[in-house]
């Protein structure tokens, strides 16, 4: 379940976040999904989805696959196999 948490953040392109705990019996990952309920133009879809944090969850996966969470706190990348990088979040990717 995901129940709704106070605050937000700004992204340039898309508008604002709002978070959600993500719930599952007593369990709690605080501020793991995200959405953008108003998006700026050309980002409409994105109202009608949230995202996660797979570094937040117990354990995420992809058609049996773990997946490996992006380094750093800001992003939200889920990397499999299949994708491939190089990807932000490491020291010294800041600001590509």
């Amino acid at each position: 379940m995901l129940q709704p948490v106070s605050g937000i953040t700004h992204c340039e392109f898309k508008g604002a976040a709002a978070y959600f705990d993500v719930v599952s019996g007593p369990q709690r990952a605080a501020r793991a999904a995200w959405t953008y309920p108003h998006p700026f133009p050309g980002y409409e879809e994105l109202s009608h989805t949230a995202a996660l944090y797979p570094g937040l969850m117990n354990s995420v996966t992809v058609d049996g696959e773990e997946v490996q969470p992006q380094e750093g706190d800001f992003y939200g990348g889920w990397i499999t196999s299949r994708v491939t990088g190089p990807f932000k979040g490491a020291p010294g990717t800041w600001g590509w």
